[in-house]
């Protein structure tokens, strides 16, 4: 039975499984993102969105 999905619950949850595979493997940021578009099935838009998000995080100073 496939359960249906608030909008925008599986880039949540792409972006949380990002940071924790970054943490545990040290890939980068882009692998990650492509396999995170697999894994959570993500429109071509939304691993954009993807790419634009940790751009913009890294560019930003962390406090």
């Amino acid at each position: 039975m496939t359960t249906i999905m608030p909008q925008g619950e599986l880039l949540r949850r792409a972006v949380k499984w990002i940071d924790e595979q970054r943490t545990l493997t040290g890939d980068p940021v882009p692998a990650l993102i492509n396999k995170a578009a697999m894994n959570f099935n993500l429109s071509p838009k939304d691993a954009d969105f993807l790419v634009g998000f940790f751009k913009e995080r890294e560019a930003s100073p962390r406090d």
